[in-house]
């Protein structure tokens, strides 16, 4: 299959994305947002933007607020896992990225020709907290595929979307964790889906929560491939 590769700024936002065919189609069949990983870049994922542009999506990878072009100057002091200020600055960058996710979509939706019923967005580690966010930022997102994230930010946060269960539906909503993570624990997206289950009982279909047993943060490659996988089929299906 030939993909298309294409580097842009969409709402000031440094953006890669992929699509195979045309793209005019592509943009029609749904447009898929992708957050990479703390310290990662939107070309990380290259890889999993075609798994889904071979769905027949329009992919697109995305630098999280002091990332890839637009990385902090400062960034090895600010994000270091053991810097006091740590816990503050990874919050900084989940929330300003998912507070960017309403410009892109109407970048794409109005100079673009991306559908605006076919909106989705999904992201891993820390791509996975700015999904769960960007659900609550904006309401024209129709499913999300986060993984090995987390909607649990802060219990002292009022904004933290495990607060706002209330909030999801009818977004289809896949959460993927590992069960032996040691970065991000799965309790906090695993007991956030027990919650949604009760608002999701007239469509139980929309919701679904999976978690790899035998895989640590850095998911066995068997593991990972069936999670994109699963993640590709997710989005497309309320298209079909």
């Amino acid at each position: 299959m030939v993909f298309h590769t294409s580097r842009l700024s969409l709402a000031g936002v440094p953006a890669l994305t992929v699509h195979a065919g045309p793209r005019e189609e592509a943009l029609q069949r749904g447009v898929v947002l992708f957050f990479h990983g703390l310290g990662g870049s939107k070309e990380v994922h290259e890889r999993e933007l075609q798994r889904f542009a071979e769905r027949g999506l329009f992919a697109v990878g995305l630098d999280a607020v002091g990332h890839g072009e637009r990385r902090f100057p400062d960034f090895d002091e600010r994000l270091d896992a053991g810097h006091p200020r740590f816990q503050g600055e990874f919050l900084n960058v989940i929330h300003g990225s998912a507070h960017e996710v309403p410009a892109l979509l109407d970048t794409l939706v109005t100079h673009h020709g991306a559908n605006p019923a076919r909106l989705s967005v999904g992201g891993v580690s820390l791509g996975g907290f700015i999904t769960y966010g960007a659900l609550l930022a904006e309401r024209r997102l129709h499913a999300a595929v986060p993984l090995l994230g987390s909607p649990l930010w802060d219990d002292a946060l009022p904004h933290s979307p495990h607060h706002h269960p209330e909030r999801l539906f009818p977004v289809a909503l896949f959460s993927q964790t590992a069960g032996r993570d040691e970065v991000v624990s799965p309790r906090g997206a695993r007991e956030f889906h027990a919650r949604l289950e009760p608002l999701y009982a007239s469509a139980p279909e929309r919701l679904r929560y999976r978690e790899f047993p035998l895989s640590a943060h850095m998911m066995r490659p068997e593991d990972w491939e069936e999670a994109i996988r699963d993640a590709a089929d997710w989005l497309v299906r309320p298209l079909a």
